[in-house]
């Protein structure tokens, strides 16, 4: 695969992502339970109060707030906070793990894959000069932790309601709120101080392929399993590329070399 491939589908799954977390507030955040009183019957509230409460909070947040249906229901239960809770949950796992990808991707140069390079932020070391650490990445990975932390928080404070009330709903506000915060603050971080300054080491990479043993996978339409295997076994021992071994013991033309081991087929990127 190549790298534009590889952070193609970093992007697609932050896309699914601010879908999903979309969802949740367009058809669960947007339900009032105000003009229900204290538990949802709506005692000692004037007619309509709840309809008038909706109202004038759509027209001073823009947001197309309504009533509940049902103002009981919608006074005791948090599950819309749990949804919203979990679906930012969901999208710093997927932070964490697209930053845990590119620490890799970036480690060495010498002992690790540097297929990319990082933004160099701070001095990474005060006893090895010229290190350089994934500062940024690091800081995305600690801000997800504590989302993550958050919404173990808002689980367990929606979990804790009592029959038609639950008192816990301001530790689940600041759980939320907190989450939002240092979600925005650290992916526009990540964004700024890492993601635009990511460069590709294209001679690494190149070396990769050619050297990569598991090329061979594209060999088994052509010579079979078994030969396959037995090449890639050699390639090991000799430390010989799979291109270099299939040349000696002239199992393909150059023709045929071309045409099954062309990164760029094996990357399904040939145009037709």
């Amino acid at each position: 695969m190549t790298l534009g491939q590889e952070f193609n589908a970093f992007a697609r799954s932050i896309e699914d992502e601010i879908e999903a977390l979309e969802a949740v507030e367009s058809k669960r955040l947007h339900e009032c339970n105000m003009g229900g009183t204290a538990i949802g019957t709506g005692l000692n509230a004037p007619a309509g109060y709840a309809e008038a409460c909706a109202s004038h909070l759509a027209a001073i947040s823009g947001m197309p707030i309504t009533s509940a249906p049902d103002l009981v229901e919608a006074t005791q239960d948090t599950q819309a906070f749990v949804l919203y809770s979990s679906a930012m949950k969901s999208l710093a796992i997927k932070l964490s793990k697209i930053c845990n990808d590119l620490r890799l991707l970036s480690s060495g140069p010498r002992a690790g894959f540097n297929e990319i390079n990082l933004p160099a932020k701070q001095p990474g070391s005060s006893i090895m000069p010229g290190k350089v650490n994934p500062v940024i990445p690091e800081v995305m990975n600690q801000v997800c932790f504590r989302v993550i932390g958050n919404d173990v928080v808002v689980t367990m404070a929606a979990e804790a309601g009592q029959l038609q009330l639950n008192v816990m709903e301001p530790v689940i506000a600041h759980a939320i709120l907190e989450s939002q915060t240092m979600l925005g603050n650290a992916s526009r971080t990540l964004e700024e101080n890492c993601v635009v300054g990511i460069t590709a080491n294209e001679g690494v990479c190149r070396e990769f392929v050619e050297r990569s043993i598991g090329v061979v996978t594209a060999l088994n339409p052509v010579l079979g399993y078994k030969k396959s295997t037995a090449i890639a076994a050699k390639a090991l021992e000799t430390g010989k590329g799979v291109v270099e071994l299939v040349r000696e013991e002239g199992l393909l033309s150059e023709e045929q070399i071309a045409e099954h081991l062309d990164p760029a087929r094996m990357a399904n990127l040939r145009t037709v």
